[in-house]
This record gives C-alpha cells, sequence and structure tokens, in this order.
C-alpha cells in the first residue's frame, strides 16, 4: 500500500471557513486524532496537537508545521493551558481521546472508572469551561469522537461500549441546549478505523471491526462534510444509520443478531 499523504501538503484554501480558527485536538498523536488535526491545519486553522505522551504531541505537530502547537498532557486538563497556547480563544474543540477498554461485566472497577473518566467525563470538563466564553460571544464547535459502539455496542468491550453511549448522550444534551445560542455539536461515530485502537481491540476487533475498517483520513474527510452540512451525527460508515435504525425499532431482533455474533466470536 502506497503511504498516505496528508491533506496538509496540499495549499490552504484562502476562502476555508476554518481559516484563522482555533482548534484543539485531544488524543491526537496518531489515529483519527492525528488526520484532524493535519486536516484543520489544511484548512487555515492553527491546531493545539494534545497527547498524553509528549514525543507523540511533538512528532505529529512537527509534520504538521507552523500551524501546530504541541500541548502535552491529559485530556482531562488541557483546556486552559490550550486556549493560553492559541492567544486565549478556543473556536473549535475536538474531545478525541478515548480509552479502549476490554471487559465483560465482571471487569474491574478501576478499569470502569478509567474509562469513565477518559470517555465521558474529560468531554464534560472541557465543556464546562468552554461554554461560558462560547455562550458569551454566540459561537464554538464541539466535536466528540464518540464510536458507533455509542450508537450500537461492541461486544466483548462493556465498559468501553457503556462510556461511549455516555459521551453521546452528552454531545446530544449539549447540541438540544445550546444549538440556539450558536454552539455547534458533532458526534463522530465510525465504525472500525485502521488504528492502534483497532489492534488493541483483539479477536472482537477482527472479528466485527476490520473487514470495514477505513482509514484514520476518511474519518476526517467525514467530519468536514457534515460540518459544512450541519450534521450532528458524522457517519464515516453510513450503514451504521441503518444498524441504528433497526437497534431502536426491532430491538429483540437486533439484540438476538447481536448475541449471534457473541456466540461466533467466543466460538472462535
Amino acid at each position: 500500500m502506497p503511504p498516505i499523504r496528508h491533506p496538509a501538503a496540499r495549499e490552504v484554501d484562502p476562502v476555508s471557513a476554518y481559516q484563522d480558527q482555533r482548534v484543539v485536538v485531544t488524543g491526537a498523536g496518531g489515529g483519527i486524532g492525528a488526520a484532524l488535526a493535519h486536516r484543520f491545519a489544511a484548512e487555515g486553522a492553527t491546531v493545539v496537537v494534545n497527547d498524553l505522551d509528549p514525543a507523540r504531541a511533538a512528532a505529529v505537530a512537527g509534520a504538521i508545521g507552523a500551524r501546530a502547537i504541541p500541548v502535552p498532557g491529559d485530556a482531562s486538563a488541557v483546556v486552559d493551558e490550550a486556549r493560553e497556547a492559541l492567544g486565549g480563544t478556543v473556536d473549535i474543540y475536538c474531545a478525541n481521546a478515548g480509552l479502549a477498554s476490554g471487559g465483560d461485566a465482571f471487569a474491574d472497577e478501576a478499569v470502569w472508572e478509567a474509562a469513565w473518566d477518559t470517555n465521558v467525563m474529560a468531554h464534560v470538563r472541557a465543556a464546562g469551561l468552554l461554554l461560558p466564553d462560547w455562550l458569551e460571544r454566540g459561537s464554538g464547535r464541539f466535536v466528540s469522537t464518540v464510536s458507533a459502539a455509542g450508537l450500537l455496542t461492541m461486544i466483548g468491550a462493556a465498559p468501553y461500549s457503556v462510556t461511549k453511549h455516555g459521551a453521546l448522550a452528552f454531545a446530544e444534551w449539549l447540541s438540544l441546549t445550546y444549538r440556539h445560542r450558536g454552539v455547534q455539536v458533532h458526534a463522530i461515530c465510525p465504525q472500525g478505523v485502521r488504528t492502534d485502537m483497532l489492534t488493541a481491540a483483539g479477536s472482537a476487533g477482527e472479528l466485527v471491526l476490520a473487514p470495514t475498517a477505513i482509514e484514520p483520513e476518511a474519518v476526517a474527510n467525514a467530519l468536514f462534510d457534515g460540518m459544512e452540512k450541519g450534521r450532528f451525527l458524522i457517519l464515516p460508515h453510513p450503514e451504521v444509520a441503518d444498524f441504528y435504525a433497526a437497534r431502536a425499532t426491532e430491538p429483540d431482533r437486533w439484540l438476538s443478531g447481536m448475541n449471534h455474533l457473541q456466540q461466533k466470536w467466543e466460538s472462535r
């Protein structure tokens, strides 16, 4: 497979809607986060590249160039430092950092707590710090990387599935509460994406996610298309809409289908 060229290599479109926007992307040391950071910078935005690993944050920021600022650290506590790095204002916040916690109903409580803190509370904390300024000026954009697991579920990963449902619920609440005051919210819900997180999903990921996995850049493209059209739900895998509808309208049939998938996984 030839190497993937990030869109940052192209010349910035001077009429881009994101020209001179100030953007924060958490979990941007690789995968979807890195793709989002590259794309925003390619559109003319200044981007804070956040990652828990300082070397990864610096590497992505270095690859982007002058429009990127590495701000390593915990995604739950990055807002103030990122805002300072951007000159005092954040226009777009991408709550992308996530924890792909596997386990079943017997998973240790520490695993549940870590998943809850990263996948839900980091979003809540960020919104609490961003909203006062956004509401005062009447504009702001919150992008939540949720996962199709937040719309559906994921076998073998109870903490991940449950907390991603929580992330989606919080994004929905933000949107319905503040959209009339200029705050735009988007929930990105891909299935398999070719990242380290997919590799970490093990045999369950190989069975459910790998066959239709896409590149991180495709997720970034879907977000930008969705932002242009004002969509809340961003579905890089369009078929997820049908799965989501089936889950809502025929829950027992959908659960039976998922249980068959669970049995297939158990027999591997």
